[in-house]
């Protein structure tokens, strides 16, 4: 998973929200929701990380769980300044992104729980 897709993509997208609370809270004087977006959106990539040393199997499969759930909360707080007006044109490149890491860590999860489920057959 060294060099993986979705580690690259889990930088990538914590590098644009950066950006992004950066705007938040400087542009638009927004400290809240912006705090908690910055938090749960970089935990995907943090967790991702982390799991590379997972001392288990299941272990690792926690840590990409705990990713999937911060990227579901960041999706929520997307959706929340989307619908307040907070999130501008040139940061609506985060929604693809977010759903992307998503479907890579549900791909993800359900393989390692498939293959799982066939070493104890």
């Amino acid at each position: 998973m060294k060099d993986s897709e979705l580690i690259r993509q889990s930088i990538e997208f914590s590098v644009v929200l950066v950006d992004y609370y950066k705007w938040l809270v400087f542009d638009k004087k927004e400290y809240v929701m912006s705090k908690q977006i910055l938090r749960s959106g970089t935990s995907i990539g943090a967790n991702i990380h982390e799991a590379q040393y997972a001392i288990s199997d299941a272990d690792f499969i926690h840590k990409l769980t705990i990713s999937l759930k911060e990227a579901s909360e960041t999706e929520y707080w997307l959706i929340i300044l989307t619908r307040t007006g907070y999130l501008p044109q040139e940061f609506e490149v985060l929604k693809p992104k977010c759903e992307s890491l998503k479907k890579m860590l549900v791909a993800t999860l359900n393989t390692l729980k498939e293959n799982k489920i066939q070493q104890k057959k």
